[in-house]
This record gives structure tokens, C-alpha cells and sequence, in this order.
């Protein structure tokens, strides 16, 4: 008589396929710029990101990373982390100042003086004053903050930047 190997109830989870993650709230990123270059950004709730003011060529300890000042924060499509194309390097609780995503603004592409503001869920109407500063309402592509990040750090000024300010 040979025994039978009793089936499992559930299949087994497959691993996921190479470089695939989970976007996770708190994670810290490393973005690949080329040339060696690295820069840092760290998960926010919603699409949001925030990106450091940090670009190196070793990977520094998450501390070293999430003490910098961030640059910007913006929305990012999702694919960023879950395709892999940016690593992640571990996960930390968000500090107080990276729970609430600042506001944006938002124009009107038939009337430009038509000015709105994107806070916390709801939408307000606004002015050119209260809008000047803030980043437009808007998801980025993940080439797209690279390039932004390349030349903030080149100290240039970035197309992708100057085509979403208010005109």
C-alpha cells in the first residue's frame, strides 16, 4: 500500500514575479537617476510622494534619508513601486508633517482665472494668491519626477514643472 500525499486546501501564494512590490505607506524609496545617482522619496496615503532633498550614489541608512528636507510632494502613478521601478528600502511610521498631503491647486483649462483648491478630500474655489506655491493637482509619471529630480539637482529648471504652473 503507498501512501498519498494529501493535497493542500489552498494552492500556495505564488511569490511575486521579480522586482514587484507592495505599495505600503511609509515606505522609503530609492528612484534610480542614472549615472550612479540616486535619489529618495517616501510613501504617502493616497497617490502621494514625498521626495528628499537627498541624491547619493550609496544608499544611506533610512534615518540618514527621512532626516532631510523634502523637496515636493506630489501625486505618482502607483506602478512607481508596485513594477519595482523604484526600490524599496524599508518602511517607517510618517512623522506628523507627511500624514496630511498639502493642498494644490487645480485651473481651468477653458477659463485660467477659474482657480480651485484640492484639501483634504474636498475641492474650494480659490485665488491666483492662495494658488501661487502650490504643486497642481496632478498624478505624475515616474519618468517625469526623475527628470525633475535630475535637474533640481543639476540646479535646471524642469519642463514638466513649468508646464503645470499657473498660467
Amino acid at each position: 500500500m503507498t501512501k498519498r500525499s494529501a493535497k493542500p486546501a489552498v494552492a500556495p501564494k505564488k511569490a511575486p514575479a521579480a522586482g514587484r512590490q507592495q505599495r505600503t505607506v511609509g515606505a522609503v524609496l530609492e528612484v534610480d537617476l542614472g549615472g550612479g545617482q540616486h535619489a529618495y522619496a517616501r510613501v504617502l496615503r493616497d497617490a502621494s510622494f514625498a521626495f528628499y532633498d537627498l541624491v547619493a550614489e550609496e544608499t544611506p541608512l533610512l534615518a540618514q534619508i527621512t532626516s532631510r528636507k523634502v523637496l515636493f510632494i506630489v501625486g505618482v502613478y502607483d506602478h512607481a513601486v508596485t513594477k519595482g521601478r523604484w526600490r524599496k528600502l524599508g518602511a517607517e511610521p510618517l512623522p506628523k508633517s507627511l500624514e496630511t498631503v498639502p493642498p494644490r491647486f487645480i485651473q481651468d483649462s477653458l477659463d485660467p482665472t477659474e482657480l480651485r483648491v484640492y484639501e483634504n478630500g474636498e475641492i474650494r474655489d480659490s485665488t491666483r494668491k492662495e494658488c501661487q506655491g502650490l504643486e497642481a493637482a496632478a498624478v505624475w509619471e515616474p519618468e517625469h519626477v526623475e527628470d525633475r529630480l535630475r535637474d533640481h539637482f543639476a540646479g535646471r529648471k524642469n519642463k514638466w514643472v513649468e508646464s503645470l504652473r499657473i498660467k
